[in-house]
């Protein structure tokens, strides 16, 4: 039996990458994103962990902004960071940006990301209307 899909893609004002993909997706109640750490000229940001947390957080906000929801909305978050002590920054950042209850989520140090520069990167599933 085939599952009905109702996928859209979520329409923001991100940088619009050249790689074949959008930066949310929506299908049946539940936004799927993947936020990384790039200003509005596809660069990513200077400044070490804080700045690229702080950036990807603020990209994951307007995208789920674009999709007439909040913060509130997120159900869970994989966090994959380039280095252990990273953690430590990356949960003060996220803390100014959730409330309790928080998303489910999980943590995981890797050797490197798309782009080398990239410290952080967040994949979200969030409910939507």
């Amino acid at each position: 039996m085939m599952t009905h899909l109702n996928k859209q893609a979520v329409k923001t004002s991100l940088y619009a990458s050249k790689a074949p993909l959008e930066w949310a997706i929506t299908n049946n109640g539940t936004l799927y994103t993947a936020q990384i750490p790039i200003d509005e000229n596809g660069d990513v940001v200077a400044g070490g962990i804080e700045a690229q947390t702080r950036q990807t957080l603020d990209n994951l906000k307007h995208t789920l902004e674009c999709a007439n929801v909040g913060m509130d909305a997120v159900l869970q978050v994989m966090i994959y960071v380039t280095d252990r002590d990273y953690l430590k920054t990356v949960n003060q950042v996220y803390a100014e940006y959730f409330e309790a209850p928080y998303p489910n989520r999980a943590a995981l140090v890797i050797a490197g990301l798309a782009r080398k520069e990239m410290l952080v990167e967040l994949v979200v599933y969030a409910a939507v209307p």
